[in-house]
């Protein structure tokens, strides 16, 4: 049975007094966030892992009832949502060019684990100096195998390492929280407080949560005799490669939509009917890929309705861009079609426990 527990007052004390250096350093945009200081619970008995939490609720509802210090996340150019959870595991998102990756290399960041789908850049990473493993998981959890080659990157390659999906808030915290059981020895249940309270991992992933809760974490002996080759680099095929790419456009999309759909001043290169018409390209090349398992007609719908509505968000733009015609209603149901169709199939395919 898993219940709320009370860290000791003293180890509250210490814990809240080390937010206070976290929050100072996010504001600093030199140097790397700190950490809040582990307490005793991070200390590894016998080179043991800490057992899996037996649930009574979801994890994610566990993950809440360990008090944790309130830390904001390090922000810095082409790197965000980051925190260092460790002195050997930072956790953040896709570092999105050579600056990032030069920043990296700065904060002493010797391994970059990727549990994104998209492959990472090894070019740019090697002229940083940084060595890459690419472990590409899914939304709705890790499997057996995926876990055993996380834990085994964390426990024979160079520390510090640096972990990181797309956006770094849902599957690289979990990645990095599994490094926090296996390499720092971190007891589960405050693993993944850090992934809900600090890297804001959704309540939806519970996939995600639960495999750090629950699932089998292997041993060092189990790790040393599991054959593996740290691949840098893996290269998805098919509905998942154009998935991958149309994500990066979607964001785009979603960024110029907040702003009343013109670009803003923090990204002036991105033009609105370029994203929309890219995103709708590469969605008609995912229609006529082979179909995901288990699909069936709510899928057909769904990619339907979404084709729709990206064709109509083209067509509205071109029309404001060539005639001046006025924002309305119309623009925006477009954008909530497409995106409530994407939820929809993401609920029922990509984010399901596996």
């Amino acid at each position: 049975m898993t219940t709320a527990r009370r860290l000791p007052s003293a180890v509250q004390a210490t814990l809240l007094s080390g937010a206070a250096l976290v929050a100072a350093a996010c504001n600093a945009s030199s140097g790397l966030v700190q950490k809040a200081p582990d307490g005793p619970r991070s200390a590894q008995v016998n080179g043991q892992v800490p057992p899996p939490l037996v649930l009574e609720s979801t994890a994610y509802e566990v993950a809440g009832s360990v008090p944790l210090p309130d830390v904001p996340p390090g922000n810095y150019p082409g790197i965000q949502n980051v925190f260092r959870l460790s002195d050997r595991i930072i956790s953040g998102s896709e570092p999105h060019d050579a600056e990032a990756l030069a920043q990296l290399a700065a904060w002493g960041v010797r391994t970059v684990i990727s549990v994104d789908g998209k492959a990472p850049d090894l070019e740019g990473a090697a002229a940083a100096g940084l060595e890459y493993v690419h472990v590409p998981v899914r939304y709705g959890g890790i499997t057996e195998d995926q876990v055993m080659q996380i834990a085994k990157s964390f426990r024979e390659l160079e520390a510090p390492f640096y972990v990181h999906c797309f956006h770094g808030r849902h599957r690289g915290p979990a990645a990095a929280a599994i490094g926090r059981v296996a390499l720092d020895g971190l007891e589960r249940d405050v693993a993944i407080a850090e992934m809900r309270q600090w890297c804001s991992t959704a309540a939806k992933y519970e996939g995600l949560y639960s495999t750090v809760a629950t699932a089998t974490i292997p041993s060092p002996q189990q790790t040393a005799a599991y054959d593996f080759d740290f691949a840098p680099a893996r290269h998805a095929s098919g509905m998942r490669e154009g998935m991958i790419a149309m994500t990066r456009v979607w964001d785009e999309v979603k960024l110029v939509e907040a702003n009343g759909w013109l670009p803003d001043e923090e990204h002036p290169d991105i033009d609105p009917l370029r994203s929309a018409t890219i995103f709708a390209q590469m969605l008609r090349v995912c229609d006529d890929a082979e179909r995901p398992d288990g699909a069936g007609e709510d899928f057909e719908e769904m990619m339907g309705a979404c084709l729709d509505g990206a064709d109509r968000l083209v067509e509205l733009l071109t029309d404001r861009s060539v005639e001046g015609v006025a924002l309305d209603d119309r623009l925006e149901a477009a954008f909530d079609v497409v995106s409530e169709s994407c939820l929809d199939c993401h609920v029922d395919y990509r984010n399901r426990p596996r």
